[in-house]
């Protein structure tokens, strides 16, 4: 279903990924190398350690041992004589069964005895070495017969080679060799999986281009960072067509699936080929379960089997709690389930939990989800029950799988009690999908007599829940004030007609709170429910804390808009303290991070804007629809602190993404910001392009995320130099100051008042007194200062914006300075002002603005002069330092003095 609705008519740039875009069976050695530079260099020391006999590689299976073991002979040049061993099954039983190829070129008579063998090899070696030093790689080092163990343990202990082993643990070795890792004569080298940041940089080496966050992640989780199979499942989504390059981005049209992975199921198969058929049977389980407490696997299999299975690196289990059992490696469990017989699954099922279903209340959400797909994966079972069927649902949206949460609804009957609640689960799932119209057709599906043989909560949540769905469809949203009204006043008559329940009601009447405060807030109106919002944090949080909860989470961003820029962030901190402390689902940790991210951002906060967005879970569920959010968020931050280079890549790739599974129109605001940053890089093609993209998008998003885009747009034309830019800018200005949004509307007037009329600087210092925070000081400092001429308040917003680390708006400020330094005729102030500028244009891509006089700027030649003159050393000292006469040296400083206005080597110190 995912692919159908996903994929209707989106991501025309979309292509699949080229034929030769991975590469050969041959790269999957050797490509994890990209981010293994440290295992790499850590290899090659042991190797090259005197008193050391060599280096043994330890990890799992398709680590990448092998590869690295012959990069680490590679770097090392013409100076190694390498010779390979391999080690198998057959020749680990058979005398000298690695040094076959060697024994075969020695003559009869020497290999009739174990010593003439020895000696034969020795000088064969040295002989063919011719002076070098010869290295021995022995793949699989664990399985190599005695004999062989013993020539090779000859040849290091007499200097004539050293060892680069593998083996997938150091205890797996010949015990000999095993002794001498103990004793640190065998360096070892531990190569785990990669980290997600590693497989950032493989993919991004291999692939080319900008690399998403959904991919990443995706695949990263999907092999648990094991290089073979990153390698395997990269080249199937591209022979699948879900690897796309999408605008110079790689990324996933839909969710990564295992089965049918060619080479990851062979993986699969292999590892278990040699495993019991008890061990085959603890894995299918697990493979369905997911986990299990230890306690009932232990009352199905021994003990001795789950030990060996967790010391085998096939389980993983928990310490604390109930013990749980899971499996180390989820692609174990994805392949194996795939492989599973709807009977085999049913069997498994009686083996573990017996023929009941198991009673709901004591399922966490992760059983939940596990029972409900086990059960819909037994066709010729009957589905789960109504109720479990329902919160199924619900534990999927928590989970960030829409897809699965429509499949557990449509078991339900309209007869059944569930059926109203599941369709509201539905809708969710349709919104989460970006699909309005399923969404309200699926709420419309509710009959009048469904809906006037509700509780007064569940009708709230219906009705809140068809207000949610018009919002985002193109014409409705306007009609949502009416709903409400009518949905009150349904209320009203419920309550009249039943004469008792008011806590119900209560409860009934707070939701529909909820549903104004959430059409407001997308409607731009907060002056309208600030002190509703103010109210609501006073009541009991204890009688409806979701309600209270939420309310606060809007509160943060009203007082934020309205000025109150501390408050919000005070009240996000109390907010984040309290859902810590309630323990609240992936929903509400998701609402107060958009909400914080807000706050953060209008008040300059960008770090801490990249901070929360890298906080979100990298599940790949959430990756899915969330992931090009979090990109989107980490770019803004980027875009609006001036630092447009950091911004292009998180911004690209969440266009990419949100042009093939769109999300609350966001897609205008990845548009907007890509033009901006581009526009601050100087790239004015590429910044028309993606401001041609903005103009074309349709619908139209939340307040603040219209307010940013159109921001982004205005802001990226300013750059470009378009004339008519001021206007548009004043005139949000003064729609937002006639609402009350004093933070947007001073935010827009800053960058409205590049060239500005004292009139406008009135204007911004005005706003600026109803704003809070670090950004209302600049705006105030800079207002001052330009209307008083002051090249101190000036300088004074540069330091402010300095800690804030905004450089754009510190240049600005610095450049302003020291136009009005010149002019006061204070040369000490336009000085400091002239080297500030100076040092700011080595870190930002252009100033905002140019004083309107250019100022002497020194060369490198004068800066290095000067500098060293500046701390006392003498014309001779420097002339010798740098290679230059003493002539040249005078010719420069006296250039210095009088570009800089200084008279005296002494006023230098500290100037540069």
């Amino acid at each position: 279903m995912s692919a159908e609705l996903l994929n209707r008519n989106r991501g025309g740039a979309a292509r699949a990924a080229a034929p030769d875009l991975v590469g050969g069976p041959s790269d999957r050695q050797t490509w994890s190398l990209l981010a293994r530079s440290h295992d790499l260099a850590r290899a090659g020391k042991h190797l090259e350690a005197p008193d050391s006999y060599g280096v043994i590689l330890t990890g799992d299976r398709g680590i990448g041992k092998s590869g690295l073991a012959r990069a680490v002979v590679a770097s090392l040049g013409p100076k190694i004589h390498s010779l390979q061993l391999r080690n198998t099954l057959a020749g680990g039983q058979t005398p000298y069964g690695c040094l076959g190829f060697l024994l075969a070129r020695l003559p009869s008579e020497a290999v009739s005895t174990p010593t003439g063998i020895l000696h034969s090899v020795t000088s064969l070696i040295r002989a063919e070495a011719a002076g070098r030093q010869t290295v021995f790689i022995v793949d699989n080092a664990g399985g190599m017969d005695p004999m062989s163990t013993g020539v090779l343990l000859n040849l290091m202990a007499t200097g004539t080679a050293k060892v680069i082993a593998t083996v997938q643990r150091a205890s797996d070795l010949p015990a000999d060799f095993h002794r001498l890792v103990l004793e640190g004569q065998l360096g070892e080298v531990h190569l785990n999986t990669l980290t997600e940041e590693q497989t950032k940089q493989v993919l991004g080496s291999v692939l080319g281009h900008y690399v998403s966050s959904t991919l990443v992640g995706s695949l990263h989780s999907a092999v648990g960072g094991n290089p073979m199979l990153l390698h395997a499942l990269l080249d199937e989504q591209r022979h699948s067509g879900n690897l796309v390059l999408n605008d110079s981005v790689w990324t996933l049209r839909d969710r990564i699936k295992l089965e049918g992975a060619t080479v990851v199921e062979d993986f699969v198969r292999s590892r278990l080929a040699r495993e019991p058929q008890t061990n085959r049977t603890v894995i299918e389980i697990l493979a369905c379960a997911q986990r299990a407490t230890l306690v009932d696997l232990a009352a199905i299999f021994s003990t001795e089997t789950l030990v060996e299975m967790e010391e085998s690196g096939f389980l993983t289990i928990d310490r604390a709690g109930e013990h749980w059992v899971s499996l180390r490696d989820p692609y174990l469990g994805e392949v194996v389930r795939g492989w599973l017989s709807t009977r085999r699954r049913r069997e498994l099922w009686l083996m573990l939990l017996g023929p009941k279903e198991p009673e709901l209340e004591g399922l966490a959400s992760q059983d939940l989800l596990s029972y409900a797909a086990w059960m819909h994966a037994c066709e010729d079972e009957p589905s789960p029950s109504p109720a479990h069927a329902l919160a199924a649902g619900r534990a999927a949206l928590d989970d960030y799988d829409p897809n699965f949460a429509i499949q557990c609804t449509l078991s339900l009957d309209p007869k059944d009690p569930e059926w109203v609640p599941g369709q509201r689960v539905k809708a969710a799932a349709y919104l989460m999908l970006d699909l309005p119209l399923h969404a309200a057709q699926a709420l419309d599906e509710v009959t009048e007599d469904q809906l006037a043989a509700l509780e007064p909560v569940e009708f709230a949540e219906i009705m809140a829940a068809k207000c949610q769905a018009m919002t985002w469809i193109d014409g409705r949203s306007g009609m949502v004030p009416g709903v409400i009204a009518e949905a009150n006043a349904a209320l009203d008559d419920m309550e009249a007609r039943a004469g008792h329940g008011a806590r119900a009601f209560r409860l009934a009447r707070n939701r529909m709170r909820l549903c104004n405060y959430e059409y407001q807030t997308y409607m731009g109106e907060y002056a309208r429910i600030i002190e509703d919002l103010e109210a609501e944090l006073q009541q009991d949080p204890d009688f409806d804390r979701e309600h209270w909860l939420r309310s606060g989470f809007f509160l943060i961003e009203a007082r934020c808009i309205l000025g109150r820029e501390l408050e919000a962030q005070q009240l996000a901190r109390s907010m984040s303290q309290a859902l810590r402390e309630a323990g609240s689902p992936a929903p509400l940790e998701e609402a107060l991070a958009r909400h914080a991210f807000l706050a953060l951002l209008l008040s300059g906060q960008w770090r801490k804007c990249i901070e929360l967005m890298r906080r979100a879970p990298s599940k790949p569920s959430r990756l899915q629809f969330r992931g090009a959010i979090t990109e989107l968020g980490i770019g803004l931050a980027y875009a609006y602190a001036g630092k447009p280079s950091s911004a292009i890549e998180p911004l690209r790739s969440a266009a990419a993404q949100l042009e093939l599974r769109p999300a609350m129109n966001l897609v205008k605001v990845a548009y907007a910001a890509t033009a901006f940053a581009y526009a601050q890089l100087g790239n004015s093609l590429e910044a028309g392009r993606y401001l041609d993209l903005y103009r074309t998008c349709r619908g139209t998003g939340t307040y603040f995320s219209e307010s940013v885009a159109g921001f982004c747009a205005d802001m990226a034309g300013r750059w470009m130099g378009d004339p008519d830019v001021k206007q548009r800018l004043l005139a949000k200005v003064r729609e937002d100051f006639d609402n009350q949004r004093f933070t947007t509307a001073g935010i827009c007037l800053f960058g409205a008042t590049v060239e500005g009329t004292d009139a406008e600087y009135r204007l911004l210092e005005d706003i600026a007194g109803h704003r809070q925070g670090p950004l209302a000081e600049i705006s105030g400092q800079l207002a001052r200062g330009s209307l008083g001429r002051s090249s101190k308040a000036l300088l004074a917003a540069a330091d402010a914006a300095a800690a804030l680390d905004l450089l754009v708006v510190e240049a600005r400020c610095v450049a302003m300075a020291l136009d009005f330094a010149r002019d006061a005729g204070e040369t000490t102030t336009a000085r400091t002002a002239q080297l500030r500028l100076e040092r700011l244009e080595q870190s930002v891509s252009a100033l905002p603005i140019q004083p309107r006089s250019d100022a002497p700027v020194l060369t490198e030649r004068e800066r290095q002069i000067a500098k060293l003159a500046g701390k006392g050393v003498s014309n001779r000292e420097i002339a010798m330092d740098i290679g230059v006469s003493v002539r040249t040296v005078e010719g420069h400083l006296y250039q210095v003095f009088t570009k800089l206005g200084v008279s005296s080597r002494g006023e230098l110190n500290g100037l540069l």
